[in-house]
């Protein structure tokens, strides 16, 4: 109830403010699955859930949880906050509960926003492909093209899903989810790829 009730207050506004294409919605799974998505700005996920409908658990980090408007929205559309700094093993938990139950995770690959805008894509950490692997959960590229600026039309790209499910049974230890975490840097980099050709051509008609 709270996720619509927020989508009718934010939709007009935030239409205007922030105008939000979304590409790819067909490759969207029913049931469980991993929306691993680049993270450049804290509007990300509010843009995407805005223009989705999506329902979906989201990992964020705590810090977060302290801005009076970002962490009231997040927590009501049900956050779950990690310390970024420790080994939360309470959150971990509690996301790989929400998969178990069929449930959809939103998370940031990265970690934290990209801020340097000369660079594509930032260190991958490797707790998504962990959860992802123990949960054997398929994965959903999400890519945002740019930082979302006031009256600047953002474009989100959904890209089809996969799973690591070479690493299925495998001990998780440091070279294995090393391996892990380069596949799914390759995958979020080869939708940056189609995005930029689908920018090309739109370009050029």
């Amino acid at each position: 109830m709270f996720l619509w009730i927020v989508r009718i207050l934010l939709w007009i506004p935030l239409s205007i403010m922030h105008p939000t294409y979304i590409y790819g919605r067909k490759n969207r799974p029913k049931g469980k699955a991993i929306i691993c998505s680049n993270h450049r700005s804290n509007w990300d996920i509010v843009l995407y859930l805005l223009h989705t409908k999506e329902r979906v658990k989201i990992l964020a980090k705590k810090e977060l949880a302290n801005n009076k408007f970002f962490g009231f929205i997040l927590k009501h559309l049900g956050a779950i906050f990690i310390d970024r700094e420790g080994n939360d093993i309470n959150a971990i938990k509690e996301c790989m509960k929400a998969l178990k139950e069929g449930k959809k995770l939103f998370i940031f690959p990265e970690g934290t926003r990209l801020k340097d805008e000369s660079k594509i894509l930032g260190e991958i950490k490797s707790g998504m492909a962990m959860i992802a692997i123990k949960t054997k959960t398929p994965i959903i590229p999400v890519w945002n093209a740019r930082k979302p600026k006031l009256f600047r039309k953002s474009k989100i790209f959904i890209g089809k899903p996969y799973e690591l499910s070479e690493f299925y049974g495998k001990k998780l230890d440091e070279e294995t989810l090393n391996e892990a975490n380069q596949v799914v840097r390759e995958k979020m980099l080869e939708l940056y790829s189609e995005s930029q050709q689908g920018k090309k051509k739109k370009d050029e008609k």
